[in-house]
């Protein structure tokens, strides 16, 4: 999907830092909010298209046991829905003017999924930590994954920390 409102020419990326496609994890953390603003900023630099991705996976329950909290198509249709929503705010709250912009939101392995759409692309974005529960980590499985198999150059980007009040 292309986004609406993209305004990059075609034909010219490629004539600043040889990238021509730059590819973002997105998932709503602050990493990926940074990672994502990184992104855009990269991609404007080198005149890139930039391709928006984000996963989403139905609890596993479902998967494990068929029939025991199965998952209606109504409340599949639903998490897709809410996923793509989720999309659709991170990039409304970053200033992609002047680039053009594909998205995609997949159901299954955030890191499969990611390392897929980076076979062709010259650049993989990801934050340093997601949403995963150990946030004592250094890097999260996502981003490890993802540096340790990457098809092409990968910059992880951390969070900001909390500013303290004055």
């Amino acid at each position: 999907m292309i986004r609406a409102g993209t305004d990059a020419a075609p034909g010219r990326r490629r004539d600043r830092g040889g990238m021509s496609k730059i590819v973002v994890g997105i998932d709503g953390s602050p990493a990926s909010t940074e990672a994502l603003k990184w992104a855009v900023g990269e991609a404007r630099l080198r005149d890139a298209e930039l391709h928006a991705v984000h996963t989403w996976q139905f609890p596993t329950m479902a998967e494990t046991y068929p029939g025991i909290g199965s998952i209606s198509s109504e409340v599949f249709d639903g998490m897709r829905s809410a996923a793509e929503a989720a999309l659709e705010t991170a990039l409304d709250a970053a200033d992609t003017s002047g680039i053009k912009v594909t998205t995609e939101v997949a159901e299954g392995s955030a890191a499969q999924t990611l390392l897929e759409a980076a076979a062709s692309a010259d650049l993989l974005v990801v934050g340093s930590r997601g949403r995963g529960g150990f946030s004592g980590l250094l890097l999260g499985s996502v981003s490890q994954q993802c540096a340790q198999h990457a098809p092409c150059p990968i910059v992880i980007v951390r969070a900001r920390p909390d500013k303290p009040s004055s």
